[in-house]
């Protein structure tokens, strides 16, 4: 059998898993999320990283159910959306990819390029379904309808929404208004506690109280903090921020060329970042 055969009835195998496992829940056990958690549609570099990810328990923490809409905002590489558009296609709901706003005249070439190269990574609707795409940026109109998604997720991206006043405000304000009554802000962010928070952040690390407060005001009501992606290994003391660690492992400041003698060990030691996950509810 051909390789290309056999990836094809791979594929269609796990489709057909996530079909079956998309009419329920059974025991408190979501099987399509375990199913597109272990799909063959996820790419290698990032399946490896669910032992520091723990993409499961947080999205079960998060409250993910099937049908779901749900709204990431700046998906970067794709680590959860390679989870969550298969998961949509096979329990009837939405993924939407909330990526650069092309309607910004100002947006670089470089960013217009970025979404193309996203949008065509997951344009196969055998393995990702249709996903949907917003406008999102410092511009950007509504993320969708008013009250017309069920959960807001966002991974490791308050820090730089900080570098920028008011755009944390802007961000969370979008995110108030496209979710449902009782829908779901999703947070995951690199953790400065216990530790203080250093000015903006411009080392990656935020105080869960600067996330709390933010989303507070734009009117979120926290309800629930877990510690999945705690790492007690990590001192949030590195010579080039939070990215000194796996899995950007930067050996030189940001903006100039790589340093071939930096010792990558003491830090490839420490895995991946102390993170925060929190659960937000906008009101009834």
């Amino acid at each position: 059998m051909t390789i290309s055969r056999r990836l094809a009835l791979g594929a269609l195998a796990g489709g057909l898993a996530l079909a079956a496992g998309s009419a329920s829940l059974a025991g408190g056990e979501d099987a399509a999320l375990r199913a597109a958690i272990a799909g063959l549609q996820r790419g290698g570099a990032n399946s490896a990283r669910d032992g520091a990810r723990h993409p499961r328990e947080s999205l079960t923490f998060w409250g993910l159910r099937p049908g779901m809409t749900v709204v990431e905002l700046v998906p970067g590489s794709g680590y959860w959306t390679e989870i969550l558009a298969p998961y949509a296609r096979a329990t009837g709901g939405t993924y939407v990819a909330g990526v650069a706003d092309l309607a910004n005249p100002d947006l670089s070439a470089g960013a217009r390029q970025g979404r193309a190269d996203f949008e065509a990574r997951y344009a196969d609707q055998s393995r990702f379904g249709t996903i949907a795409y917003a406008n999102f940026g410092p511009r950007s109109g509504p993320l969708g309808a008013p009250g017309s998604a069920d959960m807001v997720l966002t991974a490791r991206n308050i820090h730089n929404w900080l570098w920028t006043p008011g755009l944390l405000d802007k961000v969370l304000a979008d995110a108030f208004a496209v979710l449902k009554p009782g829908g779901v802000l999703a947070i995951e962010e690199h953790r400065a506690d216990p530790r203080p928070q250093i000015g903006d952040a411009r080392d990656g690390y935020v105080a869960a109280a600067t996330v709390i407060a933010a989303a507070e005001k734009a009117g979120f009501r926290l309800d629930g903090q877990s510690e999945i992606n705690a790492n007690p290994k990590d001192d949030k003391d590195h010579p080039f921020g939070v990215w000194t660690l796996p899995p950007v492992r930067r050996s030189a400041p940001g903006g100039t060329p790589a340093n071939p003698l930096f010792d990558h060990g003491p830090y490839d030691a420490v895995g991946e970042s102390d993170r925060m996950t929190l659960r937000f509810v906008k009101p009834r």
